[in-house]
């Protein structure tokens, strides 16, 4: 006869409305969807952590968010098995002494962003993080990647803090952005130390008339759908292996909470590092020379899939349309209009894999990505996608269902759009 494994009551303690935070959730998820653990989990039904009483909790264990110092305080009480989940720390001496703890590599999260802004032809870097404070503990560890970086390499990085962002503060936050980016050398390329911290300065480059990524290429960290979703120019992120994350930090507390796996694995250190970058607008620097190219570029990459046509390209940087047409041909190689076409392409190809990922209705939402990439009609995306992939939207689809996604690093050649 089959024994039913015992039940546990864990305990998630974790601010569901971060994207780090939920891709660990979903980890852990993943973890116990494939083996035969057999956990009620505890979570707050608004996703927000709180820990007050937690130490009366009687359940079986639990995994928190590390990241919070007031989680490392609070479960310093509790006498039930612990996982920690937080980033990584250059000095040993910041990861709690007896506790598993499962880390993001910070080290490698900002040299994958570092390498890719190297690979597109930069030669000047700087990082966009956050005020010092308790609670930014894993901005300030990225900060000293960076510092590392910049040490090793024999160069001169730029390290930006800024302040805090909220409604009283957004308008002077952004004019203190504008004008530090006012002061860089240019082009420069630009770590963010999370994807909503890249967000912001994306927003105030535009507001400055600073092209991105002519003049500054970013690229943030998290790849937090909803940062694309609210940026005009499709910003680039490092992928945090957070799901590989839950899952060990789920296989390490079913460990814990069998006979005698606690005490062996106490202060058990596992550095997951990161999944991949995926390369979007804001990090495709070209070495562009013409300022007129460069305009013209910062305003395609806005506004692409509104349908723009090259006439509206050329009164933007206010040249006639043959000469920007002649500067794009000796610059780029190609025209105004393939410019504008590939980009509409490429946002609908991003779209389509999001799709394919959550796994909605294709047919009728195939149609809405064509209106909202600036296709004229789905007839002409299927067109597009046919001459240009050898395949229908739906077959790219499916293409990506079978080999993943091809984001990172793309290596398609728009040449005869």
């Amino acid at each position: 006869m089959t024994k039913i494994p015992a039940v546990h009551r864990i305990a998630l303690l974790f601010n569901g409305n971060k994207i780090f935070d939920r891709d660990i959730i979903a980890g852990i998820g993943e973890y116990l969807s494939s083996t035969r653990a057999a956990w009620d989990l505890f979570l707050e039904e608004d996703f927000r952590c709180r820990l007050q009483g937690i130490e009366r909790w009687q359940g079986h264990g639990i995994i928190a968010d590390f990241d919070d110092p007031a989680a490392c305080e609070a479960l310093a009480k509790v006498s039930l098995p612990v996982v920690a989940v937080g980033g990584s720390y250059a000095d040993a001496s910041g990861y709690p002494a007896d506790t598993p703890y499962v880390a993001t590599d910070n080290f490698k999260l900002v040299k994958l962003a570092y390498d890719h802004l190297i690979e597109a032809g930069l030669r000047r870097f700087a990082c966009f993080s956050l005020p010092e404070a308790a609670v930014n503990r894993w901005a300030q560890e990225r900060e000293k990647a960076f510092a590392t970086l910049m040490q090793r390499d024999g160069m001169q990085g730029e390290i930006y803090r800024g302040v805090g962002t909220s409604a009283p503060s957004w308008d002077t936050a952004v004019e203190q952005q504008i004008a530090w980016l006012q002061t860089l050398p240019k082009p420069i390329g630009i770590i963010a130390v999370s994807d909503a911290r890249a967000r912001q300065l994306l927003q105030a480059c535009l507001c400055a008339g600073i092209a991105v990524p002519e003049q500054v290429a970013l690229i943030g960290i998290d790849n937090d759908p909803l940062a694309r979703i609210l940026t005009r120019v499709p910003l680039s992120s490092v992928i945090q292996g957070t799901r590989e994350m839950g899952r060990t930090a789920a296989h390490l507390l079913h460990q814990m909470l069998q006979v005698g796996g606690g005490a062996r694995l106490a202060g058990t250190r596992i550095l997951v590092p990161p999944a991949g970058i995926n390369v979007l607008a804001s990090s495709r620097h070209e070495a562009l020379n013409h300022p007129h190219v460069m305009q013209a570029m910062h305003f395609i990459r806005q506004y692409a899939c509104q349908g723009i046509k090259t006439e509206q390209v050329a009164d933007y940087v206010g040249v006639s349309r043959s000469s920007l047409e002649w500067y794009f041909r000796r610059e780029l190689g190609r025209s105004v209009h393939d410019e504008i076409l590939r980009f509409k392409l490429d946002a609908a190809k991003g779209m389509l894999e999001e799709q394919q990922a959550q796994g909605q209705e294709q047919a009728r939402s195939i149609a809405e990505i064509a209106v909202s990439c600036g296709f004229t009609s789905l007839q002409y995306m299927h067109a597009v996608f046919k001459r240009e992939l050898a395949c229908t939207p739906r077959e790219y689809q499916d293409r990506m269902a079978t080999h993943g996604s091809q984001t990172e690093y793309p290596t398609e050649n728009h040449s005869s759009l």
